[in-house]
Protein backbone atom coordinates (compact mmCIF):
# COMPACT_ATOMS: atom_id res chain seq x y z
CA UNK A 1 0.00 0.00 0.00
CA UNK A 2 1.55 3.12 -1.02
CA UNK A 3 0.22 5.70 1.86
CA UNK A 4 1.44 8.87 2.91
CA UNK A 5 1.93 7.82 6.55
CA UNK A 6 2.79 4.73 8.02
CA UNK A 7 2.18 5.08 11.65
CA UNK A 8 3.17 2.07 13.64
CA UNK A 9 1.46 0.76 17.08
CA UNK A 10 1.11 -1.43 19.91
CA UNK A 11 -2.99 -1.15 20.82
CA UNK A 12 -1.85 -1.20 24.38
CA UNK A 13 -0.35 1.76 24.43
CA UNK A 14 -1.67 4.81 25.42
CA UNK A 15 0.58 7.75 23.72
CA UNK A 16 0.29 5.72 20.89
CA UNK A 17 -3.67 6.07 21.02
CA UNK A 18 -3.15 9.77 21.96
CA UNK A 19 -1.28 10.82 18.84
CA UNK A 20 -3.02 8.16 16.23
CA UNK A 21 -6.23 10.45 17.14
CA UNK A 22 -4.19 13.36 16.62
CA UNK A 23 -2.88 11.86 13.17
CA UNK A 24 -6.47 10.86 12.01
CA UNK A 25 -7.31 14.87 12.96
CA UNK A 26 -4.48 15.37 10.58
CA UNK A 27 -5.52 12.96 8.39
CA UNK A 28 -9.09 14.04 7.91
CA UNK A 29 -7.82 18.13 7.15
CA UNK A 30 -5.19 16.74 4.84
CA UNK A 31 -6.63 14.08 3.28
CA UNK A 32 -3.47 12.29 3.25
CA UNK A 33 -4.00 7.77 3.22
CA UNK A 34 -2.35 6.47 6.52
CA UNK A 35 -0.94 2.49 6.84
CA UNK A 36 -1.40 1.20 10.46
CA UNK A 37 1.44 -1.13 10.90
CA UNK A 38 2.85 -3.01 14.09
CA UNK A 39 5.55 -2.95 16.30
CA UNK A 40 5.10 -4.45 19.57
CA UNK A 41 6.33 -3.68 23.32
CA UNK A 42 6.30 -7.28 24.03
CA UNK A 43 8.89 -8.61 21.12
CA UNK A 44 11.27 -4.80 21.99
CA UNK A 45 11.63 -6.14 25.44
CA UNK A 46 11.94 -10.11 24.83
CA UNK A 47 15.09 -9.63 26.78
CA UNK A 48 14.16 -7.26 29.41
CA UNK A 49 13.64 -8.52 32.98
CA UNK A 50 9.90 -7.11 33.20
CA UNK A 51 10.01 -8.08 37.12
CA UNK A 52 13.32 -5.70 37.92
CA UNK A 53 12.56 -2.91 35.16
CA UNK A 54 8.81 -2.63 35.25
CA UNK A 55 5.79 -2.21 37.52
CA UNK A 56 3.63 -5.63 37.98
CA UNK A 57 1.20 -5.28 35.37
CA UNK A 58 3.40 -4.20 32.61
CA UNK A 59 4.18 -7.82 31.84
CA UNK A 60 0.17 -8.67 30.87
CA UNK A 61 -0.27 -5.38 29.26
CA UNK A 62 2.23 -6.19 26.93
CA UNK A 63 1.87 -9.66 26.20
CA UNK A 64 -1.99 -8.69 25.81
CA UNK A 65 -0.88 -6.11 22.77
CA UNK A 66 1.02 -8.88 21.11
CA UNK A 67 -2.03 -11.04 21.53
CA UNK A 68 -4.13 -7.99 19.76
CA UNK A 69 -1.56 -7.48 16.96
CA UNK A 70 -1.79 -11.46 16.51
CA UNK A 71 -5.53 -10.90 15.60
CA UNK A 72 -5.08 -7.71 13.48
CA UNK A 73 -2.26 -9.53 11.61
CA UNK A 74 -4.73 -12.28 10.52
CA UNK A 75 -7.34 -9.41 10.04
CA UNK A 76 -5.23 -7.77 7.53
CA UNK A 77 -3.59 -10.93 6.02
CA UNK A 78 -7.90 -12.05 5.24
CA UNK A 79 -9.45 -8.73 4.42
CA UNK A 80 -7.15 -6.36 3.21
CA UNK A 81 -4.97 -3.41 4.88
CA UNK A 82 -8.09 -1.14 5.08
CA UNK A 83 -9.31 -3.50 7.83
CA UNK A 84 -7.15 -1.94 10.58
CA UNK A 85 -8.33 1.62 10.98
CA UNK A 86 -11.56 0.87 12.45
CA UNK A 87 -10.20 -2.08 13.95
CA UNK A 88 -7.47 -0.31 15.93
CA UNK A 89 -10.04 2.65 16.23
CA UNK A 90 -12.58 0.06 18.00
CA UNK A 91 -9.38 -1.44 19.94
CA UNK A 92 -8.12 1.79 21.26
CA UNK A 93 -11.70 3.13 22.18
CA UNK A 94 -12.44 0.20 24.38
CA UNK A 95 -9.12 0.21 26.00
CA UNK A 96 -8.18 4.26 26.60
CA UNK A 97 -11.50 6.41 25.41
CA UNK A 98 -14.05 4.05 27.91
CA UNK A 99 -13.78 4.69 31.42
CA UNK A 100 -13.24 1.46 33.87
CA UNK A 101 -17.03 0.27 35.17
CA UNK A 102 -17.80 1.31 38.90
CA UNK A 103 -18.50 -2.41 39.83
CA UNK A 104 -16.36 -3.95 38.16
CA UNK A 105 -13.59 -6.06 41.27
CA UNK A 106 -10.77 -6.52 38.28
CA UNK A 107 -7.36 -5.27 39.57
CA UNK A 108 -5.07 -3.42 37.15
CA UNK A 109 -3.75 -6.44 36.67
CA UNK A 110 -6.69 -8.59 35.30
CA UNK A 111 -7.66 -5.40 33.22
CA UNK A 112 -4.78 -5.68 31.36
CA UNK A 113 -4.87 -9.61 31.28
CA UNK A 114 -8.18 -9.30 30.04
CA UNK A 115 -7.20 -7.20 26.88
CA UNK A 116 -5.78 -10.55 25.55
CA UNK A 117 -8.81 -13.30 25.65
CA UNK A 118 -11.94 -13.51 23.40
CA UNK A 119 -14.16 -11.85 25.97
CA UNK A 120 -12.88 -8.54 24.79
CA UNK A 121 -11.70 -9.10 21.23
CA UNK A 122 -14.46 -11.07 20.03
CA UNK A 123 -16.97 -7.85 20.58
CA UNK A 124 -14.55 -5.73 19.28
CA UNK A 125 -13.94 -7.84 15.88
CA UNK A 126 -17.93 -7.40 15.84
CA UNK A 127 -17.64 -3.52 16.08
CA UNK A 128 -15.34 -3.30 13.83
CA UNK A 129 -17.56 -5.73 10.92
CA UNK A 130 -15.23 -8.28 11.23
CA UNK A 131 -15.48 -11.95 11.67
CA UNK A 132 -15.03 -13.40 15.71
CA UNK A 133 -13.15 -16.68 14.47
CA UNK A 134 -10.46 -13.56 13.59
CA UNK A 135 -9.99 -14.27 17.84
CA UNK A 136 -8.23 -18.02 17.46
CA UNK A 137 -5.07 -15.36 16.55
CA UNK A 138 -4.58 -14.85 19.83
CA UNK A 139 -2.82 -17.64 20.71
CA UNK A 140 -1.29 -18.59 17.24
CA UNK A 141 2.40 -17.75 17.88
CA UNK A 142 2.85 -18.19 13.61
CA UNK A 143 1.69 -14.37 13.47
CA UNK A 144 4.15 -13.23 16.22
CA UNK A 145 6.81 -13.46 12.60
CA UNK A 146 5.33 -11.03 10.74
CA UNK A 147 5.08 -8.83 13.82
CA UNK A 148 8.86 -8.79 14.52
CA UNK A 149 9.52 -8.14 10.99
CA UNK A 150 7.49 -5.07 11.24
CA UNK A 151 8.51 -4.01 14.23
CA UNK A 152 12.31 -4.48 12.98
CA UNK A 153 10.94 -2.29 10.08
CA UNK A 154 10.15 0.18 12.65
CA UNK A 155 13.10 0.34 14.16
CA UNK A 156 15.40 0.63 11.66
CA UNK A 157 13.84 3.82 10.73
CA UNK A 158 14.62 5.23 14.18
CA UNK A 159 17.18 3.48 15.94
CA UNK A 160 15.96 1.13 18.87
CA UNK A 161 15.95 3.61 21.79
CA UNK A 162 12.19 4.24 21.07
CA UNK A 163 9.14 2.90 22.13
CA UNK A 164 5.63 3.50 20.09
CA UNK A 165 4.62 5.19 18.26
CA UNK A 166 7.10 5.23 15.14
CA UNK A 167 5.49 7.77 12.06
CA UNK A 168 6.99 7.52 8.42
CA UNK A 169 5.90 10.50 6.67
CA UNK A 170 6.22 10.20 3.17
CA UNK A 171 7.48 6.78 2.69
CA UNK A 172 10.27 5.37 1.40
CA UNK A 173 12.43 8.36 1.64
CA UNK A 174 10.76 10.75 4.04
CA UNK A 175 11.13 11.25 7.60
CA UNK A 176 10.22 9.06 10.52
CA UNK A 177 10.35 9.88 14.05
CA UNK A 178 9.41 8.13 17.50
CA UNK A 179 6.17 9.59 18.59
CA UNK A 180 5.25 12.76 18.88
CA UNK A 181 4.30 11.75 22.61
CA UNK A 182 1.31 13.84 23.61
CA UNK A 183 -0.88 14.00 26.72
CA UNK A 184 -3.79 15.77 25.22
CA UNK A 185 -5.29 16.05 22.13
CA UNK A 186 -5.23 19.63 20.14
CA UNK A 187 -8.10 21.70 18.88
CA UNK A 188 -9.19 20.87 15.32
CA UNK A 189 -7.98 24.34 14.73
CA UNK A 190 -4.95 23.77 15.40
CA UNK A 191 -3.68 19.99 14.89
CA UNK A 192 -2.45 20.40 11.59
CA UNK A 193 -0.22 23.28 12.53
CA UNK A 194 1.61 20.85 14.99
CA UNK A 195 2.08 18.44 12.64
CA UNK A 196 3.66 20.73 10.53
CA UNK A 197 6.08 21.93 12.76
CA UNK A 198 6.59 18.53 13.91
CA UNK A 199 7.78 17.60 10.33
CA UNK A 200 9.42 20.67 9.60
CA UNK A 201 11.80 19.97 12.72
CA UNK A 202 12.00 15.97 11.63
CA UNK A 203 12.77 16.97 8.19
CA UNK A 204 16.27 19.05 9.37
CA UNK A 205 18.91 16.02 8.67
CA UNK A 206 20.82 17.22 11.88
CA UNK A 207 17.68 17.06 14.31
CA UNK A 208 18.27 14.14 16.96
CA UNK A 209 16.38 14.33 19.72
CA UNK A 210 14.23 16.31 21.80
CA UNK A 211 13.10 14.93 24.82
CA UNK A 212 11.70 15.47 28.07
CA UNK A 213 10.71 12.24 30.27
CA UNK A 214 8.17 14.19 32.09
CA UNK A 215 4.98 13.22 31.01
CA UNK A 216 1.00 14.26 32.06
CA UNK A 217 -0.87 11.34 32.42
CA UNK A 218 -3.16 11.35 28.77
CA UNK A 219 -6.31 12.84 28.52
CA UNK A 220 -8.10 9.63 28.34
CA UNK A 221 -11.25 7.89 30.12
CA UNK A 222 -9.04 5.04 31.21
CA UNK A 223 -6.88 7.24 33.43
CA UNK A 224 -9.54 8.76 34.86
CA UNK A 225 -8.65 12.48 32.91
CA UNK A 226 -11.55 14.24 31.12
CA UNK A 227 -10.75 16.50 28.29
CA UNK A 228 -11.04 19.54 30.59
CA UNK A 229 -8.70 18.05 33.27
CA UNK A 230 -4.65 18.19 33.00
CA UNK A 231 -3.03 14.53 33.69
CA UNK A 232 -1.05 14.30 36.90
CA UNK A 233 2.85 14.67 36.11
CA UNK A 234 5.01 11.97 36.04
CA UNK A 235 8.27 10.86 35.32
CA UNK A 236 8.75 8.30 32.37
CA UNK A 237 12.54 7.77 32.63
CA UNK A 238 13.36 5.63 29.89
CA UNK A 239 10.49 6.02 27.73
CA UNK A 240 8.27 4.15 30.34
CA UNK A 241 7.20 3.84 34.01
CA UNK A 242 10.47 1.97 34.68
CA UNK A 243 11.03 0.46 38.68
CA UNK A 244 14.80 1.34 37.82
CA UNK A 245 17.06 2.76 35.33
Amino acid sequence: MDADINFYFDPVCPFAWMTSKWVRQVQAQRDYTVDWRFISLRLINAQVDYDAHFPPEYEAGHTAGLRLLRVAARARAEHGREAIAPLYAALGTHIFDTAPSSDSHRSELEMRELRGTREFAEPILAEAGLPLELADALDDESWDVEIQKETDEALSLTGKDVGTPIIHFEPPTGVAFFGPVISRLPHEDSAVELWDHVVALARFSGFAELKRSLREQPQLAAFGVDAGTVGKQEDWHGGSRRQKK
